[in-house]
């Protein structure tokens, strides 16, 4: 499962996706700023893997190339939950409603989006209803959902130099589910 994983950053890792960094600086820096802000390892692998999605079936050029929204968060924690226990794959699953949920409750959190994530954030459906907001606060992982979000919006800075991600492998092989081979 990790192989696969570094596999696919090594294939799409250099795509920019419209923002500065690339997926790959992205990735490192979410992860890296999950570290520093002591989250538990399973929160510093969502922050890794919550982009994952995006290299999976061209996922990361559907807003530009089509203007659609590909849905990559959940195709990237199906993808993850063959591996991962929910606590690494639910914040990646909701790390998207996390931003429409911060642009309806916070007034300037929108303003502060990179014009790569205001295309997608359109796409993705925009403000969230009353209904919308409710549900959100109602899932299990809406603390974790919001700091991953944190960090993605952090984490893409094309001249931070972070740990490289070999660096993470241990951590990933030690959230591996039990009947999932270590590799």
């Amino acid at each position: 499962m990790i192989d696969s994983i570094f596999a696919l950053f090594r294939r799409f890792g250099e795509e920019h996706y419209g923002e500065n960094a690339s997926q790959l600086q992205h990735a490192l820096q979410c992860a890296q700023l999950a570290r520093e802000h002591g989250c538990a390892d399973s929160l510093v692998a969502a922050a890794l893997l919550h982009d994952v999605g995006q290299f999976l079936n061209d996922a990361g050029n559907a807003a530009v190339k089509l203007n659609r929204d590909a849905r990559h968060e959940i195709t990237g924690a199906a993808f993850l939950a063959r591996g991962f226990p929910r606590e690494v794959t639910e914040p990646v699953r909701l790390h998207v409603d996390a931003k429409r949920y911060l642009c309806t409750v916070q007034r300037d959190y929108e303003a502060g989006l990179s014009e790569a994530s205001l295309l997608s954030y359109r796409l993705q459906g925009g403000r969230m209803s009353e209904e919308e907001l409710a549900a959100f606060r109602n899932e299990d992982f809406f603390e974790e959902a919001l700091l991953l979000r944190r960090f993605d919006d952090s984490g893409k800075r094309p001249d931070w130099a972070v740990p490289g991600l070999e660096s993470y492998r241990d951590l990933l092989q030690s959230l591996l589910l039990a009947d999932h081979p270590a590799a």
